[in-house]
């Protein structure tokens, strides 16, 4: 058997000797080095760290590495901009339109960008928390090499983890983020949507609401289970505060039934109930629930008055995945019958509410489908990750309708990677 270490009782490594034999029980170098260290410092004051120390925390560990200038930039809700999170030692200023910086090109390609000037090197590395792009931390130095953006980029991945984690104890992020005055019905929207993104290596998904700061009655949610991708997408009538709540009751419903393990169709009738019997005979809420095998591409779905999505193929939208229907949720409509579909490696699947084609454009005609398939076979073309093609769709679309909407529109693609 072999020697145990008598502190962590796990067996003592054995390293290679000079003559190329092995010694057991020799140890191996454990002093700290600088990136151990630059590292342990967000890890040992993690735990009890209040929120707003993040920043100084940040700061502290870019000096140590001979860095200056420190920023950690933050989405905002309607995702124009990226916008500085105040805190002692971190770097202040205007907002940078996402569409227009180089963080804002290091945040829709999550990759690390840098830009050389007069002081050094200013380097942008995206904050990624599961896949999904929480903003940006920017910092200057002298020169870059290979060692510090491996550094960096493992401290910004701490960063982005201490900023997701922190979240739920403050206001503090939700202010920076915040661009203007959010709705009540909004707020209520905005706590129980999951992630706008998430980016894992067989699927990808990606959403994005319209209008940010007054949407009431759009929703959607997901989650990945063993292998399989869940996703619904909702529209609850009406709008404000009504609409709110019955979007709330309808994903958490949906939760509730898919947490229990019940088939798509149950899944319906689970939420239809639910909604029946909090609202009455006259409320609905149109629906679409799906599951995708990430390991094979079967796809299944279930729609209860809900427009069809698209598939998208070769980047160009191939075919709408018209479907059978029963009636919305809350109508008592009969049990749906599951649609189902083999996608290839690559294939997106676009679903949206009817507030996307519905909505008139600048100058009267609806927008229509039509369009709407134009403009995504538009973006394919550009050969963006799904975040920054779902993003850019959902601001195309906004400024074809003169920047305004009397609907919620709201797009979630899911792409299987295969």
């Amino acid at each position: 058997m072999a020697p145990t270490d008598p502190v962590s009782s796990q067996p003592a490594l054995s390293v290679t000797a000079a003559g190329g034999g092995t010694t057991a029980g020799r140890r191996a170098d454990r002093s700290e080095s600088l990136g151990e260290a630059l590292l342990g410092k967000i890890l040992d004051s993690a735990h009890e760290l209040p929120p707003h120390l993040i920043g100084p925390l940040v700061a502290d560990v870019v000096e140590r590495l001979g860095g200056r200038r420190p920023q950690v930039l933050l989405q905002d809700y309607g995702q124009m901009l990226l916008v500085p999170l105040p805190g002692e030692g971190l770097t202040g200023g205007e907002p940078q339109v996402i569409d227009d910086s180089e963080a804002g090109r290091c945040f829709l390609d999550a990759a690390l960008v840098e830009a050389p000037q007069e002081d050094g090197v200013r380097v942008h590395l995206p904050l990624l928390d599961g896949g999904d792009q929480v903003g940006v931390m920017a910092v200057t130095l002298d020169s870059v090499d290979d060692d510090d953006r491996r550094l960096l980029c493992r401290i910004s991945g701490l960063v982005a983890d201490l900023l997701v984690t922190k979240h739920g104890y403050s206001d503090l992020f939700f202010d920076v983020r915040r661009g203007e005055a959010m709705s009540v019905a909004a707020e209520i929207q905005w706590s129980v949507l999951p992630p706008l993104a998430m980016i894992m290596p067989r699927v990808a998904v990606a959403g994005i609401l319209e209008p940010a700061y007054d949407v009431a009655g759009d929703s959607f949610d997901y989650a990945l289970n063993d292998g399989v991708l869940h996703v619904a997408m909702i529209d609850a009538m009406g709008h404000g505060l009504d609409a709110a709540t019955m979007a709330t009751v309808a994903i958490g419903s949906y939760r509730h039934a898919r947490r229990a393990g019940v088939g798509l169709s149950e899944i319906y009738a689970f939420m239809d109930r639910a909604v029946a019997r909090q609202f009455g005979p006259e409320h609905f809420v149109t629906a679409q629930m799906t599951q995708l095998d990430t390991t094979t591409g079967r796809m299944q779905w279930v729609n209860a008055g809900h427009p069809p999505p698209l598939l998208v193929r070769d980047h160009r939208v191939a075919q709408r995945l018209v479907s059978p229907t029963t009636l919305p949720v809350g109508l008592g409509g009969a049990e749906p019958r599951v649609s189902e579909l083999g996608l290839v490696p690559g294939d997106r699947v676009l679903c949206f509410t009817d507030g996307v084609v519905e909505e008139h454009e600048s100058g009267g005609a609806e927008f229509g489908e039509d369009q709407l398939i134009d403009c995504v076979n538009r973006l394919e073309r550009t050969g963006r990750g799904i975040r920054a093609v779902t993003r850019s769709l959902s601001h195309t679309l906004k400024r074809a309708r003169g920047g305004q909407t009397s609907d919620d529109a709201t797009l979630l693609m899911v792409e299987w990677r295969g």
